[in-house]
């Protein structure tokens, strides 16, 4: 019977699994990915612990193992504006690779995670010597920018009400049945639409005294959604 791996083959198994399944390094090969979990390392977050904070010197990029980050910045009034929470196989921080300047944003955790950080020298250099790795990684920066200025259009709706019912009518477009499960916690959710968890437990209240949708526990269930799309519409001066 053979030995078992040593631990130390295990965690860089685990840490390549990782890597594969982030879009930033999906098109790269195994032996390019092992070189990468060579050098990357885990940082375990407690809920609200600070990842970096805007202006700090730029140590590299990162990626969600697992929980989410919100990234976001403060405005000079001190309200929190929120640009994303980023989830299990997301990455973030990547233009800070490309930057002299620190963070422009701040990183924290809103539940316990775990994220692998990127260190800047090592893959800078991998990439200096590697054009074609530079490539592939462009194009996955490329359609993840896309994603995100997408979500960022999300956010400059008008209200809570119509982000709400926009995350909703998205979500239960790409879901296999009429529930959608939330990604993470309420409060979660509540950071990712840019208001508090009182706010959406009251706009969600309304579409359930509609009896539009149900709310079960991290499950809601969508009953109309052609009425959920016109709320839509009418709220986007579209009807």
């Amino acid at each position: 019977m053979p030995a078992p791996p040593p631990p130390a083959d295990l965690k860089l198994t685990g840490l390549i699994g990782t890597l594969r399944c982030c879009q930033l390094f999906s098109g790269l090969s195994p032996e390019d990915l092992g070189v990468i979990a060579g050098f990357a390392t885990r940082q375990q977050l407690a809920k609200d612990d600070y990842l970096f904070h805007e202006g700090e010197v730029s140590h590299g990029c990162y990626l969600v193992q697992s929980g989410a980050i919100n990234v976001h910045r403060v405005s000079a009034a001190g309200k929190e504006q929120v640009i994303h929470v980023f989830r299990s196989g997301e990455s973030f921080a990547e233009g800070s690779l490309a930057s002299p300047a620190g963070y422009p944003a701040n990183a924290r955790a809103v539940e316990p995670s775990t994220v692998l950080i990127i260190p800047k020298g090592p893959l800078l250099e991998l990439i200096g010597r590697r054009p074609d790795l530079a490539m592939r990684m462009l194009g996955s920066m490329s359609a993840h920018l896309r994603v995100l200025v997408s979500m960022l259009d999300d956010l400059q709706l008008k209200d809570v009400e119509t982000r709400l019912l926009n995350w909703l009518v998205k979500h239960r477009l790409t879901a296999a049945s009429g529930s959608i499960r939330l990604p993470g916690t309420k409060r979660v959710l509540a950071a990712e639409l840019g208001t508090s968890s009182e706010t959406l437990s009251r706009t969600l209240g309304r579409l359930r005294d509609q009896r539009l949708i149900t709310v079960t526990g991290s499950v809601i269930s969508v009953h109309d959604l052609p009425a959920l799309q016109a709320m839509l519409r009418r709220n986007l001066g579209e009807t």
